[in-house]
């Protein structure tokens, strides 16, 4: 679904804190952090709150590469 590594880049993207993303996905600051730093995995439900956001935001994220990219607005 989405990968520590690529949630940290589409942060940078779009040059959110830990703090924007966990608003705009609804989520606790701590589910943000502990998932980015590999402590626990969030459910699926949290997983997906997280990859709507940052796609919502313009960030497309490529499940089988890996890959993220700012879509041209």
């Amino acid at each position: 679904m989405i990968t520590p590594a690529q949630c940290r880049a589409a942060r940078a993207l779009l040059d959110w804190s830990q703090q924007d993303l966990a608003k705009a996905a609804h989520l606790g600051l701590s589910t943000i952090r502990d998932f980015e730093k590999g402590r626990r995995v969030p459910t699926h439900n949290n997983l997906r709150g997280i990859k709507l956001a940052l796609e919502e935001a313009g960030v497309e994220i490529g499940v089988q590469n890996s890959w993220v990219a700012l879509r041209r607005r």
